[in-house]
């Protein structure tokens, strides 16, 4: 009894007494961590479904609709009682759908080909050190950003029709030949390539072409998928251009198309404005799917070094 109540015992009894009341007070402070984790993790998926309707509602209201018969209301309600693909039969039949789309899609392939080429030889040559001007050229062209388009489009309109191209889908190409933005996305891709690598290539003997061509291209994949699928959707969707340069429907753009659809009194109908918009968007949602791998790595290589 003496060795139990010696004042060693009672020190090391009030030590491990006051231990656990300490631990109590660190459980709970665990606890309300993992329930502020838990959530602020329902808050961010509650976000993002909310943006998800907000984006995607609209599209899925237009492809519902696009699929009602003709007894239907369109504002009766959400779903089709009898899903039907008459109205893109229709559509086709009410203007020339596949002469827009070929119009469009020559637009396109020009502006994609050419914003990658350029992009990419500028883009490079503003990324590589050891000429004069260089920074001037890269504020210059990154202060052109801050102008709108409605701003420099009669310039653009009256230099257009100095060249004899008014009417023409050259004319509808040029001015967006290639874009300040993606020079700007192809210059940090490429500076984000590690200079030992090109370092590599000069000991190798690669001359400036090839290691363009062998090294920093092949290294900006995802950065030229980026480039593609703007210059793409750019092209794509443009509608105040091609309206003040195109005066003969035979040359119209889809776009134009389509306004010319839904400006129709004999076709006013929005079933049929439903299936041409989303005869318009299924072939940017198809050219986004294929190259979405190389996309998102495209934003990572851009974001890695500017």
């Amino acid at each position: 009894m003496t060795e139990l109540s010696s004042p060693g015992v009672r020190r090391a009894r009030r030590a491990l007494t006051a231990g656990r009341r300490h631990d109590r007070p660190d459980r709970r402070h665990s606890h309300n961590r993992t329930r502020k984790a838990t959530l602020g993790l329902t808050g961010r998926y509650l976000t993002l479904c909310l943006m998800l309707v907000v984006m995607l509602g609209p599209i899925v209201w237009q492809f519902l609709t696009s699929l009602k018969g003709r007894g239907e209301n369109v504002y009766g309600g959400v779903l089709p009682s009898q899903p039907t693909l008459d109205n893109y039969v229709r559509v086709a039949e009410s203007f020339p759908l596949v002469q827009y789309v070929g119009n469009t899609l020559i637009v396109a392939a020009l502006a994609v080909t050419s914003n990658c080429v350029f992009a990419a030889m500028g883009g490079y040559a503003l990324s590589r050190a050891g000429w004069r001007g260089r920074r001037t050229v890269f504020t210059v062209l990154v202060a052109t950003l801050m102008f709108p388009f409605e701003s420099v489009m009669i310039s653009m309109f009256l230099t257009v029709r100095s060249m004899g191209l008014v009417d023409t889908l050259i004319g509808v190409w040029l001015p967006g030949a290639v874009s300040v933005l993606n020079l700007m996305i192809m210059r940090a891709a490429f500076l984000a390539v590690p200079k030992e690598v090109e370092e590599a290539a000069v000991l190798d003997g690669a001359n400036e072409w090839q290691r363009f061509t062998r090294v920093f291209v092949p290294a900006a994949k995802g950065a030229l998928a980026v480039v593609c699928l703007t210059s793409f959707m750019g092209a794509w969707d443009d509608f105040l251009w091609p309206l003040i340069v195109l005066t003969n429907s035979d040359h119209y753009t889809l776009q134009l198309g389509l306004k010319s659809l839904a400006g129709a009194t004999t076709v006013n109908d929005q079933r049929l404005i439903a299936a041409g918009a989303m005869a318009a968007l299924l072939p940017m949602m198809a050219l986004f799917f294929a190259l979405q791998r190389y996309f998102f790595r495209g934003v990572g290589e851009g974001a890695l070094k500017t």
